[in-house]
């Protein structure tokens, strides 16, 4: 087809398109930096204010404060009175941009685009020998998700997610042994290990930097029922009244041995409850998903690639819930529900028991 017999209103549609999709992944960048750098924090509720005066506030160089401030105004998130020179953010705007506004703070996630663009290379060269990436590239992933998660499990762990589970608060309250894979920096585990005493909780990761970072918030919360493992969740051992998994097991290598595993550890009256991407298996079925084209940039820049860097199976951020129902009846749970939080767009949770 020649460029003559396209359809010229769809093609200057796209095009258009195509402009503020590189804008807004240039703002994109811009934000990330906004909240690294504590910009967004210094101005929620400053009042107009000059460069000099921001700049000076957040104890950053104003050059560069300057010229970040451009980007956010023709991006209409920060308002500009040329007048006066002087910049404002709107307090509707902060609700969304500052580490006030807890959860909500999606600033928080746009930090990530930065960690994808230093491994760019790395995925692309990927693509060519479908090698993966490893995770040793990453070293501020385990940093950015805890930050990301840690508000969520503050305010939604004990009040909203446990109890998706009939009768775990109760049983909590009275003493159970519980384990948590895939536990990161622990703050899951040390939450649940505050808010209920008579229980143990066991933490599991990888990572030793992760572990060490479990094991110090937990000497500095008082907690002595709270302990952590390094090591593989393929290859768990023990016997636990309820094991959790947060957003991991689309990450790792082997995540049909470690359900196995996980499926041997739960003791006859205990549960799973995993919580994880709520999409689905059909690329279909996600076209109208609010985050689609962020969980497939996910998935391709860390997720899918770290597990395939491993030799492993390559599920990805977008395995589906088709997926991880057969994949937890495979591995021997008989009955499996999934519940929601809500408020929560990205995560469902399955409660399985064998």
């Amino acid at each position: 087809m020649s460029v003559a017999e396209l359809d010229a209103v769809e093609q200057e549609a796209f095009a258009g398109r195509m402009i503020q999709m590189v804008n807004d992944a240039c703002l994109g960048m811009m934000t990330g930096l906004g909240h690294e750098s504590g910009l967004f924090d210094t101005m929620d509720g400053m009042p107009p204010a000059r460069s000099e005066e921001i700049a000076l506030a957040a104890g950053l160089n104003e050059r560069y404060v300057r010229e970040w401030l451009g980007a956010m105004v023709v991006g209409r998130v920060i308002d500009y009175v040329p007048e006066h020179g002087t910049y404002v953010l709107p307090p509707e705007h902060a609700a969304s941009l500052t580490r006030a506004a807890g959860p909500d703070n999606l600033a928080r996630i746009a930090q990530d685009l930065g960690m994808m663009g230093e491994v760019e290379q790395q995925v692309l060269e990927a693509f060519r020998t479908g090698s993966g990436v490893p995770y040793s590239a990453y070293p501020r992933f385990q940093a950015l998700q805890a930050e990301e998660t840690g508000e969520v499990y503050d305010l939604a762990l004990v009040s909203g997610i446990v109890p998706l589970v009939p009768g775990l608060p109760e049983r909590l309250r009275t003493g159970i042994d519980a384990l948590d894979i895939g536990c990161g920096q622990g703050h899951a585990v040390n939450v649940l290990a505050k808010a209920f005493p008579a229980s143990r909780f066991h933490g599991l990761d990888m990572s030793d930097d992760g572990i060490a970072a479990a094991r110090a918030e937990a000497a500095e919360l008082g907690l002595a029922n709270a302990e952590f493992q390094v090591g593989d969740c393929a290859t768990l051992t023990g016997s636990y009244d309820l094991v959790t998994a947060f957003d991991v097991i689309h990450d790792l290598a082997r995540p049909t041995q470690t359900l196995a595993a996980v499926a041997g550890a739960v003791k006859d009256d205990g549960v799973f409850l995993m919580g994880d991407i709520a999409a689905s298996s059909r690329l279909e079925e996600n076209t109208d998903h609010p985050l689609g084209p962020t969980l497939y940039t996910f998935s391709t820049f860390y997720c899918m690639s770290v597990s395939l860097s491993e030799g492993g199976e390559g599920l990805g951020t977008v395995w589906g819930e088709e997926t991880a129902r057969r994949m937890l009846t495979e591995a021997g749970f008989n009955q499996v529900d999934t519940q929601r939080v809500e408020g929560d767009i990205l995560n469902v949770y399955y409660v399985a028991r064998r």
